[in-house]
């Protein structure tokens, strides 16, 4: 059923407040193609303090751009970002402790601790993949009820896989409301956003209960 979020990797961020000179050619160095360049100047700010280039930094060492893939590497960086506000590196640390679940007993909860840090920083993405875990119980007390609010929040952000997960429990789900037409307008959102999963469970709500397609043509 559930529909996640595997990562969030954004753009290399652009405007900083310090060495603004210095970052703003390491952006322009990254878009060039001059990894390396790029990141040996994020890197010096890093060390400095500068929190969007630590999350530059995590982002350059997670694709391997310039250099070998390092995904520890990546997650020092994004840690570091994140201890200081930045939500998306928040969100990237906890994908990636969900990502390397099989290696560490721990990594759920790490998880769910990063994606709630991020999720209070408005990263809708991160409301969902929590919602995710709770379904699930993995890191947490299985809670479809909590679940369910945290899918409300992220389609409430626009979130698209939000929107199916949230569709799905309106229908099918257990311990929620039933509401046949919230999932239909739930799924028309969210396959009018180009999400192709909403249209499988679409055909299922319409074969289940062709009154609410007919309805709504009407």
């Amino acid at each position: 059923m559930l529909q996640l979020h595997k990562y969030l990797i954004l753009g290399i961020l652009s405007t900083t407040l310090l060495f603004c000179d210095q970052f703003d050619d390491a952006v322009d160095a990254y878009h060039k193609g001059n990894y390396v360049q790029a990141l040996n100047t994020f890197y010096l700010l890093a060390k400095n303090g500068d929190v969007k280039a630590q999350y530059n930094v995590g982002l350059i060492y997670e694709n391997g751009k310039g250099v070998k893939v390092n995904i520890a590497e990546a997650m020092k960086w994004y840690e570091m970002a994140a201890k200081k506000g930045n939500a998306t590196a928040a969100y990237n640390l906890g994908h990636n402790y969900q990502a390397n679940a099989s290696s560490d007993p721990k990594s759920y909860e790490k998880a769910t601790k990063w994606y709630e840090i991020s999720a209070k920083g408005g990263v809708k993405e991160a409301y969902n993949n929590l919602g995710s875990l709770y379904v699930q119980g993995k890191g947490v007390e299985k809670n479809r009820r909590k679940a369910f609010e945290l899918f409300k929040n992220a389609a409430l952000l626009g979130d698209s896989n939000a929107k199916v997960n949230l569709a799905v429990m309106y229908t099918w789900g257990k311990e929620n409301p039933k509401d046949k037409m919230k999932t239909y307008n739930y799924l028309k959102e969210a396959l009018k956003s180009g999400n192709s999963q909403a249209g499988k469970y679409l055909t299922m709500l319409c074969d289940e209960n062709p009154w609410v397609c007919e309805e709504e043509k009407e």
